[in-house]
């Protein structure tokens, strides 16, 4: 019973997050003996993350079981009943993997289709287009929905999951049933004969019953990853689209490929010292800096993860202390520009904190990007 408790949490754990999220090999591990050579080539091209594994023939492992004969007795019609009842497991559970192996083929469809769409935009960015080009707009709308879909996989299989933990319960019934039966009084030689033939068949449907609900599991966490991951790269293409170039991936690749800093470490401010990851400087109504802003940050993040930054409006300490305000708002503002390109290419925003400062080395308005 406690490995059944642990599949059951891992599959509601799996539940809570389908809200939410793959790669070179099996998004599904297959249960099928034989699998066509399009359905090959369609696993070559599964999303980021999951597992090969070793299949097995479920079609043959849940063959009606046969050779049970009337003996006349009472444990002998419970041997009847009984065997009727794993057959019906035995159809049920067959049907659950078909249906896993449709889901499968379901999702790589909806997986190709999406990653077709943002390579298409992607394209388009890399040569140069337009900022907020209506063709690339609607092609990113496009890759929204087709992420969608692959999250109501997450759906299906979830409830897929479900089906399957209720065929776990019922074999736990039948093999106490089959168990308790050789202790009922009146039974021939034939019933226990039987009651063996039958207690091996539930134990090797009850086997194909855990394997199919610990690749489910799998399965379930996987996907809700890569939507997750997803949701973040198309947050980022959406301010390519914007800017009309593209940047790179989200950053949030970077940020989680080491565990997190400690909740107790307290962040560190940039000192007066400290030299810029990044200075921008507004002296002009339009400041391309989103490209280099990108750049440095990745560059940070692919030496130091877990790495923080701190976003600093810088004023100039001259004019009128009415003018001082003035500009002091208007560097604010820029700050908090940046500190929302930094989101939106995939930096979480407890990574990065906000900060004013007046100067009298500057001439116009800047932000000065720390790392911390």
């Amino acid at each position: 019973m406690a490995v059944r408790k642990t599949y059951l949490a891992v599959i509601g754990t799996a539940l809570m997050l389908g809200g939410c999220s793959f790669s070179s090999e099996a998004l599904w591990p297959t249960l099928a003996g034989e699998e066509d050579t399009t359905q090959e080539n369609m696993v070559a091209s599964e999303p980021v993350g999951a597992n090969a594994t070793t299949s097995y023939d479920v079609a043959a492992s849940t063959q009606p079981l046969t050779g049970v004969s009337q003996t006349g007795t009472f444990v002998g019609s419970k041997v009847e009943n009984m065997q009727q009842e794993l057959n019906r497991l035995k159809a049920a559970l067959n049907q659950h993997n078909n249906e896993l192996q449709q889901l499968r083929g379901q999702t790589v469809s909806h997986s190709q289709a999406y990653h077709g769409t943002v390579a298409a935009i992607s394209a388009r960015l890399q040569v140069g287009t337009t900022p907020g080009n209506p063709v690339l707009v609607q092609q990113w709308n496009t890759a929204q929905s087709e992420l969608d879909l692959v999250n109501d996989d997450i759906a299906a299989l979830n409830s897929l999951a479900n089906k399957v933990a209720a065929d776990s319960t019922l074999s736990t019934f039948l093999l106490e049933s089959v168990r308790s039966a050789y202790q009922v009084s009146g039974a021939v030689d034939e019933d226990h004969r039987q009651l063996a033939l039958l207690e091996d068949e539930t134990n090797r449907t009850t086997v194909l019953i855990d394997r199919l609900l610990n690749e489910i599991s799998e399965s379930l966490s996987r996907q809700t990853s890569y939507v997750s991951t997803e949701r973040a790269n198309l947050n980022a293409l959406a301010l390519a689209v914007k800017n009309g170039e593209i940047f790179g991936d989200s950053l949030s690749k970077r940020v989680f490929q080491s565990q997190a800093a400690p909740a107790s470490a307290s962040p560190r401010m940039a000192a007066a010292g400290d030299r810029p990851l990044v200075v921008i400087r507004f002296d002009t109504a339009s400041v391309k800096y989103e490209q280099a802003l990108y750049n440095a940050v990745n560059r940070v993040l692919e030496r130091r993860p877990q790495a923080s930054f701190d976003v600093v409006a810088v004023t100039p300490n001259r004019g009128t202390p009415a003018q001082v305000a003035l500009n002091s708002n208007k560097s604010k503002r820029n700050a908090q520009a940046v500190l929302r390109s930094l989101t939106d290419m995939g930096m979480p925003s407890s990574r990065v904190h906000a900060s004013d400062a007046t100067s009298a080395s500057v001439s116009s308005n800047e932000v000065h990007v720390f790392v911390r």
